[in-house]
């Protein structure tokens, strides 16, 4: 422990209300921290949990004074959090992660830059922010994956593209606004690492993650990542080591990485927060992803998570509130959790909305083949698609 500690008892400040703010302020309390949330949400899920919540804007001055008055130490927990915000903030606290990592991973181009800085492959790729860049754009990029250089997640703000018509198209509809055009590569899988870094240069990682989208959204992890080959996961995470040595992160950082069907890893993208894929750890591991969250912000020591149990991760959109001839019901928790090995988690979000990640549920077992055939009921049960 270095003597910079921040030790329970004290206040951590988190920026963003939502579900991953809530599971770092859980975290926190569970080992004596007091806790306040900035978010401009009255009912924002982590504000209805922490000790105090600020309701203002991430830019609005007597909001951050608040947070950084009652807060020894703040972190974020969405990758756009206005970066001034984080600037205003870390001139006078402690802040993890700061402002200049966040930034890179705000912006698609900036990212991109980086993989090739640290020697990591990406998808070939070209920026396009004006009509002269969209018109250069090399034949060999398409059919290619158009994203927004800011502000996409979960496939929003994206577009495929078969040709250059219909790139043209979809940059105009995107509002000409800056993007990234991605080479569409032939997948055979999608992984993500969740690497944590404290300021001492310590790196720990949660174990490496197989991961299903739907929609350009998070469906379904796997840990053990189950079609992953051992030399493969060992390249994931040492290159998401890298990526977090480099960027002199502190704190919490996944990478996600596709696998094409020649076998090569390329990185897709970072979230400078705890992952949606890293959610299995508060029930598969001795460690999950938000106790490293709050030892990285804290200066406590990094010990490296232990996978105690084989885990299925499910997503849990809002669409399942809503039955098949549109009306609003309740998902069957009760034969959900009459299965071995369930751990529901949800959000406390005032209402469901198609799309919206509502909760997730974590089986786990002795076994990954366990773990999957009880996931695969669970499923079932709440009308979801097998995997």
């Amino acid at each position: 422990m270095t003597p910079r500690a921040i030790l329970p008892g004290a206040t951590l400040g988190v920026m963003g209300g939502g579900q991953l703010g809530r599971m770092f302020v859980q975290a926190a309390q569970s080992m004596g921290y007091f806790t306040a949330v900035l978010d401009p949400d009255v009912t924002s899920p982590a504000g209805l949990v922490a000790h105090y919540h600020i309701e203002a804007d991430y830019l609005d001055e007597q909001g951050l004074a608040q947070l950084m008055q009652r807060s020894a130490a703040i972190t974020t927990e969405f990758e756009n959090v206005p970066a001034g915000a984080l600037v205003t903030l870390g001139a006078h606290r402690p802040v993890a992660p700061t402002a200049d990592a966040v930034a890179v991973c705000q912006d698609r181009a900036s990212e991109k830059a980086q993989f090739r800085r640290s020697g990591i492959p990406c998808a070939p790729f070209a920026l396009i922010d004006t009509p002269e860049r969209l018109a250069a754009v090399p034949d060999s990029l398409l059919p290619g994956i158009l994203k927004t250089a800011r502000l996409g997640y979960d496939g929003k703000g994206q577009a495929v593209v078969a040709d250059r018509a219909a790139l043209a198209a979809a940059w105009y509809a995107l509002g000409q606004v800056p993007c990234v055009l991605e080479q569409k590569l032939p997948l055979a899988l999608e992984l993500s690492v969740v690497v944590a870094r404290s300021a001492g240069g310590d790196v720990v990682q949660l174990p490496v993650q197989q991961n299903l989208h739907r929609g350009g959204i998070l469906a379904v992890t796997q840990v053990p990542a189950p079609d992953a080959s051992a030399a493969l996961q060992a390249q994931a995470a040492a290159s998401a080591a890298q990526l977090a040595t480099d960027l002199h992160y502190v704190g919490v950082l996944c990478v996600e990485f596709f696998v094409t069907t020649d076998g090569q890893l390329v990185a897709n993208e970072m979230a400078p927060r705890p992952h949606n894929s890293g959610h299995w750890s508060i029930d598969g591991a001795d460690i999950s992803q938000f106790d490293l969250q709050v030892r990285t912000l804290c200066g406590l020591p990094l010990v490296a998570p232990r996978q105690h149990s084989s885990a299925v991760m499910l997503n849990l959109l809002g669409d399942l509130w809503f039955g098949a001839d549109g009306a609003e019901r309740t998902p069957p928790w009760g034969a959900v959790l009459a299965l071995p090995g369930t751990h529901l988690h949800l959000y406390g979000k005032a209402s469901a909305r198609r799309g919206r990640k509502m909760g997730h549920l974590t089986v786990t077992a002795a076994t990954a083949d366990t773990a999957r055939a009880t996931a695969l009921q669970a499923a079932a049960l709440l009308g979801l698609p097998a995997f």
